[in-house]
């Protein structure tokens, strides 16, 4: 990786991570429904105005359908339950609890593509992976708010697994571009939640400068640049490399919000998250990879 791919790479996992602190202080003066729309109406001005720079057309005739279905997997369910999640829980936490995308794209690979079957390291570190995830969420010493909360963020990491299988599954083959996709995405997203903005609004949002700034860190930063940004970093380094943010988002996740947010770190943060982390690095071959041998793995 090169120095500029490198420092894109610290950039996309800083935007990530950064997206967690800035949900809880736009909630400040949102409602959940209110937030999303506002994220995702940001983040599709900033793309589209990328996306026409570049000269990137919007998707064109039935692939429209997948882009509805990858903007409610990808965007509209999965921010839905991050702001409804962070409510009760606290930003690093569940900054933590997402960075499972991994995992659960890992089982839900496993369970529906035959080519790719779950060998043995794989369901060790799945295994390995969930112990973390119990660890972290705690819920033998968890208030039920608390815990629904965390489980929201966990229903947010699957639909964001599923999101990733069905991109790779239906759009990819389609050779779509990454900026295309995303432009229209994110513009679908819009037009989805604003709907709900308007109807489940419970209150009219109160704007202070604090969450006006949140609003638009989480919007044209963390959403708009980091979608702009993390395609760009697949387009220098590959997919495989560029996945690898999934275990820095949650550091720079847990630093903001402490350092930012005053939130605390607990036992079962550290030690779930890097249960957790662990896990998933063993199954995707990071760690522990034995030396070639021109053998493959036994399918379980």
């Amino acid at each position: 990786m090169t120095g500029p791919s490198a420092l894109r790479f610290l950039l996309v996992a800083a935007l990530g991570g950064a997206s967690f602190p800035s949900v809880r202080v736009a909630l400040e003066g949102l409602s959940p429904a209110q937030l999303v729309f506002g994220r995702v109406l940001l983040g599709a001005a900033v793309v589209l105005v990328i996306a026409w720079m570049r000269g990137a057309a919007l998707p064109r005739g039935r692939i429209w359908g997948h882009v509805i279905v990858a903007a409610m997997l990808g965007n509209v369910l999965p921010f839905t339950l991050l702001s409804w999640g962070e409510r009760t829980t606290g930003a690093g936490i569940a900054g933590v609890l997402v960075g499972s995308t991994p995992l659960l794209t890992l089982v839900l690979t496993a369970l529906a593509l035959p080519a790719e079957p779950a060998t043995r390291r794989k369901v060790a570190g799945m295994l390995v992976a969930f112990l973390g995830v119990v660890v972290l969420i705690n819920p033998w010493h968890t208030a039920f708010g608390s815990l629904g909360g965390q489980v929201a963020c966990l229903g947010a990491a699957l639909s964001y697994a599923a999101y990733f299988f069905y991109v790779r599954k239906c759009l990819t083959p389609r050779g779509l571009a990454p900026l295309s996709l995303i432009a229209g995405q994110l513009s679908v997203a819009a037009v989805l939640e604003a709907p709900a903005a308007l109807l489940l609004g419970a209150a009219a949002p109160h704007l202070t400068a604090r969450v006006v700034a949140g609003m638009l860190v989480l919007g044209l930063l963390c959403t708009g640049l980091g979608y702009v940004q993390l395609f760009r970093l697949i387009g220098e380094v590959g997919a495989a490399t560029a996945s690898a943010v999934n275990y820095l988002e949650p550091l720079f996740a847990v630093v903001l919000s402490v350092s930012l947010l005053g939130e605390p770190v607990t036992w079962n943060m550290i030690a779930g998250g890097l249960v957790l982390f662990a896990g998933v690095a063993y199954a995707e071959n990071r760690i522990g990879t034995p030396p070639r041998s021109g053998l493959s793995e036994e399918s379980v």
